[in-house]
C-alpha cells in the first residue's frame, strides 16, 4: 500500500498552466511514421500523411500528443503514487481537421476523481482542450483516464464509473491487419513521450516486461489508422471522434488486428495481437461522417 494519499478537493482543482506548442509538417510526418504509415512504398494512400507534396494532412489521432501537461502526477503534492499508474482510457473529439502545421494552445483540467475503494485503486479523468493560437478555434478535445492502482480508499465521493462502449454481438464486418515496425517505439517516442520504458531493455525488464513496449497511444493510433483506411478512405475530415480502453501492452514488431463493426456512422472496434491472440484495445468507438 502506498504512503501517498489523494486529497479529493486538491486534486479535483489542480491548476495547469496553458501549454503552447508549435508543430511543423515534419512533426506531423514523424507522428505518421511512428504509426507505420509508409511501410509499403507503393501504398499511395499513406502518402497523404507522409509526403508533403501529395495533398498532405495530419493524422487525426495526433491530437492525443498535442499540448500534453507532461507526467504531472509525479508531483508528490497530487498524492498519487506515480509508479503505480496506468493509462486506462482515452477519447479524442475532433471539432475540425488538424492543420498540417500550427501553433496550438492547450488547457488541461481534472474533470473527476473516482475512488474505487480500498485495494481497488482510483480513476483520474483529465480533459485537454486544444485550440489554434492564430484563429482561436477549438480543434480537439481529449479526455484521458489514469488508473492510480495504489490510491483507492482515500474517501472520495461515491461516483459511479462510466460504462464502456459495448461491442456488437456478431462477427466483425471488417478486419484490418497492420504490422508494427520493430523500431516503432523508438520513432513514436520522438512525438512527445520519452519514457525509457519504451526504449531501454533494462528499464522494461525492471518493470516486468521482456522487452520495451509500444506506447499505448501508438497502438491507439494504429487502430485509428485502420478505421481511417477502412471506412474513411483516408480522409481526415470524416474522422470525428474516437474512444477506447487499453487492455494489454504491445511489443514493437507485433501485428495489430483491428476488428470493426459499422452501424450507421458509428464504427465499433477492438484490437488484438495476432501472434499472441491477446486483446490490447477494447470497447472502441469511432464516429465518422458520411
Amino acid at each position: 500500500m502506498s504512503d501517498l494519499v489523494i486529497n479529493y478537493d486538491k486534486l479535483k482543482n489542480w491548476s495547469f498552466d496553458p501549454v503552447e506548442q508549435t508543430y511543423t509538417t515534419k512533426d506531423s510526418i514523424l507522428y505518421a511514421l511512428g504509426l507505420g504509415f509508409g511501410s509499403s512504398p507503393l501504398d499511395e494512400g499513406d502518402l497523404h500523411f507522409t509526403f508533403e507534396e501529395e495533398g498532405f494532412s495530419a493524422v487525426p489521432t495526433m491530437a492525443a500528443v498535442l499540448g500534453t501537461p507532461g507526467f504531472w502526477v509525479r508531483d508528490p503534492k497530487t498524492g498519487v503514487d506515480w509508479k503505480q499508474v496506468l493509462h486506462g482510457e482515452q477519447s479524442i473529439e475532433l471539432h475540425k481537421p488538424l492543420p498540417a502545421e500550427a501553433t496550438i494552445i492547450a488547457q488541461n483540467s481534472v474533470q473527476e476523481v473516482i475512488d474505487k475503494g480500498e485495494g481497488r485503486g482510483a480513476l483520474i479523468y483529465t480533459k485537454r482542450e486544444i485550440s489554434d493560437k492564430a484563429s482561436e478555434e477549438l480543434l480537439a478535445t481529449c479526455v484521458s483516464t489514469t488508473f492510480a492502482r495504489s490510491n483507492g480508499g482515500f474517501g472520495g465521493p461515491p461516483i459511479e464509473q462510466p460504462k464502456p462502449h459495448a461491442l456488437p454481438d456478431r462477427n466483425p464486418d471488417e478486419v484490418c491487419d497492420i504490422a508494427t515496425l520493430p523500431q516503432a517505439a523508438l520513432i513514436y517516442r520522438l512525438s512527445g513521450d520519452p519514457n525509457p520504458l519504451h526504449a531501454s531493455p533494462t528499464v522494461a525488464k525492471t518493470a516486468g516486461f521482456e522487452a520495451p513496449i509500444l506506447h499505448g497511444l501508438c497502438t491507439l493510433g494504429v487502430a485509428g489508422r485502420a478505421v481511417l483506411k477502412t471506412y474513411c478512405d483516408n480522409d481526415p475530415a470524416r474522422f470525428r471522434s474516437l474512444r477506447l480502453r487499453f487492455s494489454a501492452p504491445v511489443y514493437p514488431g507485433e501485428t495489430v488486428r483491428t476488428e470493426m463493426w459499422k452501424d450507421a456512422n458509428n464504427v465499433s472496434f477492438r484490437a488484438k495481437i495476432i501472434e499472441r491472440d491477446a486483446v490490447v484495445l477494447n470497447n472502441g468507438l469511432v464516429e465518422i461522417a458520411d
